[in-house]
């Protein structure tokens, strides 16, 4: 793989990484409610979620998507109902998750691990990003190196961009501000998290 070809695959992951969604709501929102052990967890959690599509990508997961067109849809679906269950729980929340630490209810770091993993395996736009996006690469790729740099890429890519939202909210008078409108800001992210799930289903 050239230098070039890297580049443009590093530009991709990283504008596929900032590209808001539900993955930046999960993680913002485990960072608010269980500090910044939680945040990474979730971070690199997803990220490894990512890996695994990167690692899929190599075997042809745009062909496997054309040739088993319901596969794609059981994974917008499942997505969708997934994004659908968090969003109802963060709607139904009485104090606001992030409000728990001050009633000394904390949120697991396994709790937040398992969130952000099934929130990028189960994404149908992360899927269909590697699809369209990612798989035209694997005609650059030869080498068994080539193929390790391109499925740590968007891995290291992903980790680093959330562990990046995961310091900024970790600073304690942003953080103090946040879990003050912590109610808000759960049905807000409940909202958008049921939103994205609509839209979703209509798309898939």
């Amino acid at each position: 793989m050239t230098l070039t070809i890297w580049l443009s695959l590093l530009t991709i992951c990283l504008l596929g990484a900032m590209s808001p969604g539900p993955s930046l709501v999960m993680v913002t929102k485990h960072s608010l409610a269980g500090g910044k052990a939680n945040g990474l967890a979730a971070a690199w959690a997803h990220a490894f979620g990512i890996g695994v599509y990167a690692f899929i990508s190599m075997v042809g997961l745009a062909v496997i998507f054309h040739q088993l067109p319901w596969l794609y849809q059981i994974i917008s679906y499942a997505g969708a109902a997934y994004l659908i269950y968090l969003g109802v729980n963060a709607i139904r929340s009485k104090g606001g998750i992030a409000a728990k630490l001050e009633a000394g209810q904390t949120m697991s770091v396994w709790q937040s691990a398992k969130e952000g993993l099934l929130i990028s395996l189960l994404s149908p736009k992360i899927a269909l990003f590697f699809a369209a996006l990612f798989s035209p690469f694997v005609a650059s790729v030869h080498s068994i190196d080539d193929k390790m740099l391109m499925v740590m890429t968007p891995f290291i890519i992903d980790g680093l961009w959330y562990t990046l939202i995961t310091l900024m909210l970790s600073n304690q008078r942003l953080l103090n501000g946040l879990r003050k409108k912590a109610v808000l800001i759960d049905r807000l992210s409940g909202l958008i998290l049921v939103a994205l799930a609509g839209k979703i289903i209509l798309s898939a």
